[in-house]
């Protein structure tokens, strides 16, 4: 079940030229499935990543690191590889050298060096990479690459996922139009820093050496960054931008009147792709958004965005349709702000005005916060009354479908 998200269309997802995509069925996990996604670049292209901060994070990402910091040291970043149905992490040396494996396999069919390719993985923990099945099952996604496989690739990275996610957009800047088109898999362990999810974003927008990198962390802060599921920082979470430079827009700096534009579509992008995962949720039946102003700092907002998003007390509360909403104000209260003054909060459930100035709105009547809830889509906005900070946040409920697919998740 997903919540509000339309399946994507491959007519619809846009070609990114200089960047083509092929896709192979390695039977990583299960037989006669999608599981193995090869991405080349043209030369020339660009390449930035944020990846998770949890300290058992996975082979690849340890890979990806050292690729993308000898990234014109040793040439360009030339081509991706992600499989499916296996994480490699918590697989010591020999998940090590499984993704170094795989980076030689592959700059062999591309004729590049290993050093130009980035490995990722997602699916089982502390189980071994199948280093033969995806060794033998590259040549075919080489073969198969094309710059209209967008479909295929998003379903090529799903593990628990009910549904592809993909989607593109243009923006017009004074040197011209840039298309954008991105997928990304994600549906449970799913936490800010980041989630368990891959997501991949391409444009053929040219910038300039060392301003991709920055902009590619502004964009996850607001996007993957910014949602939760159920608390869990996987050891595998990765967002790429791919910029190929094939179209006339080249930004020289952050103060390039067409930086922002791309900026700004960027991260449009990335949130929808985010809020994707969010709405496919692991057992997931309501989205909802966490909106947290009047705080002194973005980072105190997100302290308590953060608590209201993870208690699971108020998720099975908005499961159940329940407006028990005094869970809400006891997750402000544990947030981590000592100095927040209660008396001082206000708190909307949708359009109803629950808590006013720290206590119960005297106006508020439990059939109006009950008519909220009944919704798939709820936002709570939450007044700190302190400043002019503010920070949003996006998450779902918690069902027992969610228990059920997680217990049942390795069989």
């Amino acid at each position: 079940m997903t919540v509000n998200l339309p399946l994507p269309q491959k007519d619809q997802l846009k070609p990114i030229k200089g960047f083509q995509m092929g896709i192979a069925q390695a039977g990583i996990k299960k037989a006669n499935r999608k599981d193995l996604l090869v991405m080349t670049l043209t030369p020339g292209s660009q390449v930035a990543g944020v990846f998770t901060l949890n300290r058992f994070c996975a082979a690849p990402v340890q890979v990806c690191r050292e690729h993308l910091a000898l990234d014109g040291a040793q040439g360009e970043i030339r081509a991706l590889v992600v499989n499916t149905g296996n994480a490699n992490a918590g697989t010591g040396e020999q998940g090590m050298q499984h993704a170094l494996e795989t980076c030689v396999a592959l700059a062999r069919d591309l004729n590049l060096n290993p050093e130009q390719i980035l490995p990722f993985s997602t699916g089982v923990i502390l189980e071994p990479l199948p280093i033969e099945k995806i060794i033998a099952a590259l040549p075919a996604a080489v073969a198969d690459l094309g710059e209209d496989h967008w479909l295929d690739a998003a379903e090529a990275i799903m593990t628990t996922d009910t549904q592809a996610k993909a989607a593109s957009m243009t923006v017009q800047t004074p040197l011209g139009a840039v298309t954008l088109t991105g997928i990304c898999k994600g549906a449970g362990m799913i936490h800010p820093n980041m989630a368990t999810m891959l997501g991949f974003i391409a444009t053929d927008a040219g910038f300039a050496p060392g301003l991709l990198s920055g902009l590619t962390q502004t964009v996850a802060d607001q996007s993957f960054n910014a949602i939760t599921i159920d608390g869990d920082t996987s050891t595998n979470d990765s967002f790429i931008i791919m910029a190929t430079g094939q179209s006339p827009v080249r930004i020289q700096s952050m103060d390039d009147p067409s930086y922002q534009l791309v900026r700004d579509a960027l991260t449009a992008l990335a949130r929808k792709l985010a809020q994707m995962i969010v709405r496919d949720g692991e057992g997931a039946t309501k989205f909802i958004t966490i909106e947290v102003v009047g705080g002194k700092t973005e980072s105190e907002c997100r302290l308590v965005a953060e608590a209201v998003a993870h208690s699971p007390l108020v998720k099975t509360a908005f499961f159940a349709s329940d407006p028990n909403l005094g869970r809400i104000l006891a997750a402000i209260g544990y947030a981590g702000i000592t100095d927040l003054d209660v008396n001082h909060v206000q708190m909307w459930l949708g359009d109803v005005w629950v808590a006013k100035d720290g206590g119960r709105n005297p106006d508020y009547q439990e059939a109006d916060g009950q008519r909220v809830m009944q919704a798939a889509e709820i936002t709570v906005k939450i007044d700190l009354g302190r400043g002019s900070a503010q920070q949003t946040m996006w998450t779902c409920d918690l069902s027992h479908d969610y228990v059920s697919i997680n217990a049942d998740y390795r069989s």
